[in-house]
């Protein structure tokens, strides 16, 4: 087949110089198509492959830190979950800081308590909150009921609070503070 394709060609008729030239060009032609059609695809598809990996790697990278934030949530949650447990059966915000305001001796001027409930979205637990306002407390008295709410147990906290002077009394103080939890 190629002998005839040769003859055709009048190959033998052509000087060594010309056939030499000839077969140098099928061979540049032959390592051409050889480059193009197997070397290049290769060093194509390994460069898609290493981005292919690069990417992957970031995605695992990424997946490996929301597992990292995911089991630092779960952590809170059971070391919130044995606080609760921890807390008087019945407990209350309300009756807490009524008892509290007794130890600390501020019952007295103890003016308003407004409690309210605030359901939680996709959580079983609702949020409990306390309003009061005290009226011509010490700073010393003040300071220990804040302490008292911020270190007990049941894990409440001052979630706002306003202390004004009060104009008629030297070293006295009114507050108004806002107290929460979280409960079943």
């Amino acid at each position: 087949m190629i002998a005839d394709l040769l003859q055709r060609l009048h190959f033998g008729r052509l000087s060594r110089r010309e056939k030499v030239a000839l077969a140098g060009g099928a061979l540049l032609l032959a390592a051409w198509l050889a480059a193009e059609l197997g070397v290049a695809p290769l060093f194509e598809r390994r460069a898609r492959l290493r981005q292919a990996v690069a990417a992957k790697t970031a995605q695992l990278a990424e997946m490996e830190g929301m597992k990292a934030e995911v089991e630092g949530i779960r952590g809170r949650t059971r070391r919130a979950e044995q606080r609760f447990e921890r807390r008087d059966k019945g407990f209350t915000l309300f009756g807490f800081l009524d008892q509290l305001a007794g130890q600390t001796q501020v019952k007295d001027r103890v003016t308003t308590m407004r409690p309210s409930k605030i359901e939680q979205k996709n959580s079983p637990l609702k949020l409990s909150r306390v309003e009061m306002k005290l009226e011509g407390v010490t700073l010393e008295q003040l300071t220990r009921f804040l302490v008292g709410v911020e270190t007990s147990r049941n894990e409440a906290v001052v979630s706002k609070l306003s202390v004004s002077r009060r104009e008629k009394t030297d070293g006295l103080l009114d507050a108004v503070l806002q107290v929460e939890t979280l409960e079943p």
